[in-house]
């Protein structure tokens, strides 16, 4: 089930980035849906859950831009690796929690990209620090929203369920 929830967040990602993309050319640029996926799904706390869904949905936005095949998939491998690692530290519960570490992952995914750009291009572009800071807002606001909604409709689900077994009684 889990990994059908994730699949269905993947294809929703993607859906988003096209649909954004088409709007508007500066979407690409503000939010980063793939990097929300990717740091919501490690928040679970699971390493190599979040390491190798980094690689793949890294992979997959390297399919979609038009830059070098790997930066975002080896960006995204360390982003999953570090922020599962960090919610196995620290207790996040609340969506302002979830609010640092979506922009923190999105702040570390640039850094890296712009890194491994620098490494490996021989005329590599650094985006404007005031670009990388609105993205790491709107991504970190984004995986807050997205973060509450789930957890809204996880305890409605639970209380239904509750309410559900207290009826059922063997008598």
């Amino acid at each position: 089930m889990q990994t059908l929830k994730l699949l269905a967040a993947i294809a929703l990602a993607v859906l988003v980035h096209f649909a954004g993309a088409r709007v508007s050319d500066d979407f690409v640029r503000v939010v980063d849906v793939f990097v929300v996926v990717v740091a919501l799904h490690a928040l679970r706390g699971n390493s190599l859950s979040g390491l190798l869904v980094g690689l793949l949905v890294g992979l997959l936005r390297d399919s979609l831009s038009r830059g070098p095949f790997g930066l975002f998939g080896f960006a995204g491998t360390i982003v999953g690796y570090v922020t599962a690692r960090l919610a196995q530290r620290l207790v996040i519960q609340r969506p302002t929690g979830v609010l640092a570490v979506v922009s923190f992952a999105s702040v570390l995914q640039q850094a890296i990209v712009v890194g491994l750009r620098f490494l490996l291009l021989p005329a590599a572009e650094v985006p404007s620090p005031l670009w990388t800071a609105i993205q790491a807002g709107v991504c970190g606001v984004l995986g807050m929203a997205v973060y509450a909604v789930t957890d809204h409709w996880r305890r409605n689900a639970d209380a239904r369920r509750r309410g559900r077994m207290s009826r059922l009684r063997m008598d």
